[in-house]
């Protein structure tokens, strides 16, 4: 009878576990699903063939910043693209396997400046800088989609000796061409885990924003991109130009001549928020994020990576005004998936990226359904990121905008926050779903107990 009684109990504290523990996964394997998809066919038409590829100085050496084919990290691009630009020292190309538009993260649709191919025609002996970003959810394991962009890495590296630049686990995709063999390399404090197991003959190391080695530098989450390309800056153009380009990106954290020791982050019991985050935020607001021209690439990465992945906060809507395409400060077309006018009616949120556009007001006085109050991300000054963190605490609370710093490898380890200081709500979810779960079966458990008994249902009179 005791050990009935252990099982029964055992039994319940299984189904307890369980029901939140799918209900978890089923919403985790969602969220992720939503951080990079293909546009709809109601979207606006994306006029691949209308944008003018950039003019090509034969006397600037040139970077280009690879693009998979199913996506690309939005911070992982579009940080060290501008800061890149910044300097005007370099012919500067975003390029994909073909010319059409790459989901960034968040479905921020990007139209890549050349194809492989057309790079190949216009540079033979191939680019001086090759920066790569984490390709879509690479993290998770390679997609064949990924195969022509080893196959390119290798090519350029078997012709000349262009400087390789990994961002984040982006190092992922010349570690598996082999490109980081018996070489030091770092990447997300996260990443590294599953890098380590599946690449043991890299030299992986933490603790550091980049190692360079010579002809390949690795940079470690995120927001370390942006150290990465400024030791670009310093050994292709010089130290000035690099700490020019750190000021006119307000960049906190740079670190002349050398790579900054950054705290070695781990796991731990308050990443929990995290998992709340993906498994049961079930009412992620839709929230339209209008592209303006003149717009900064790392206010725009700031629109949409910090609540995306790894937080799962939001569906951001990539929207312009009249669904035309706009280009950025430094010249990337962006092709939205809805016009305002039509997307208004379904959001629940509308934010505005850009210091420019905050100046300019460019969403007062539109016709907008009242709740959609235009948040302007960055009429503050300060690195476009700060905005999008502090926005986080505010709407959401604190702990979960230190788990997105922490995700995005921030520079400042603790960043002044002000907001709620846990998400109890969100925290409730599978609670009550874990006491649903045990009620029930506390309830059949009485019911068959009920039945069994001398006259209960199934007893027979005489």
């Amino acid at each position: 009878m005791r050990w009935r009684t252990v099982g029964r109990v055992a039994g319940t504290v299984l189904v307890a576990l369980a029901v939140p523990g799918a209900v978890a996964a089923a919403g985790i394997a969602g969220a992720r699903g939503e951080v990079y998809t293909a546009r709809e066919p109601g979207a606006p038409s994306a006029p691949v063939d209308d944008v003018a590829a950039p003019t090509h100085d034969p006397g600037k050496p040139t970077a280009v910043i690879l693009l998979g084919s199913e996506g690309a990290n939005a911070a992982d691009v579009l940080a060290p693209y501008e800061v890149l630009a910044t300097t005007g020292a370099f012919n500067l190309y975003t390029v994909a396997p073909q010319r059409q538009p790459v989901p960034l993260t968040g479905n921020l649709d990007l139209v890549p400046d050349l194809s492989l191919g057309q790079l190949d025609q216009r540079l033979p002996t191939g680019p001086e800088v090759i920066v790569v970003p984490q390709l879509s959810e690479v993290a998770s394991g390679l997609p064949p989609s990924v195969a022509p962009v080893i196959a390119w890495l290798q090519r350029q590296r078997a012709q000349g000796d262009p400087l390789l630049v990994s961002v984040c686990v982006g190092a992922q995709v010349p570690a598996e061409a082999g490109l980081l063999d018996g070489r030091p390399a770092t990447s997300h404090w996260l990443g590294l885990i599953g890098l380590r197991r599946n690449y043991p003959q890299v030299g992986w190391q933490d603790g550091v924003t980049y190692v360079d080695d010579g002809d390949v530098i690795s940079t470690a989450g995120v927001l370390s991109g942006v150290d990465g390309a400024l030791r670009v800056i310093e050994r292709m153009v010089g130290p000035a130009a690099a700490a020019k380009a750190a000021r006119a990106v307000a960049w906190p954290a740079y670190h002349p001549g050398g790579p900054a020791a950054i705290r070695q982050s781990r796991p731990a019991p308050a990443d929990v928020v995290g998992l709340l985050s993906a498994g049961y935020r079930w009412d992620r607001p839709s929230t339209g994020v209008l592209l303006t021209d003149g717009v900064g690439e790392i206010e725009l990465a700031s629109a949409f990576r910090p609540y995306t992945e790894l937080s799962y906060l939001a569906r951001p809507v990539a929207m312009t005004t009249d669904g035309r395409p706009v280009r950025s400060r430094h010249g990337l077309t962006f092709v939205p998936r809805a016009d305002l006018a039509s997307a208004a009616p379904g959001l629940d949120r509308l934010v505005v990226p850009g210091a420019d556009a905050a100046r300019r007001a460019v969403a007062d006085g539109l016709s907008l359904p009242e709740r959609l109050t235009p948040r302007y991300l960055h009429d503050q000054p300060g690195f476009a990121f700060d905005a999008a963190v502090g926005d986080i605490a505010r709407t959401q609370d604190v702990a979960t905008a230190r788990w997105v710093a922490k995700t995005l490898q921030y520079p400042t380890t603790n960043p002044k926050l002000s907001g709620p200081a846990w998400p109890w709500a969100l925290t409730l979810r599978p609670i009550l779903l874990a006491a649903a779960a045990v009620a029930a079966v506390l309830g059949i458990q009485i019911v068959r107990r009920r039945r069994s008994a001398p006259g209960g249902d199934h007893a027979t009179t005489h």
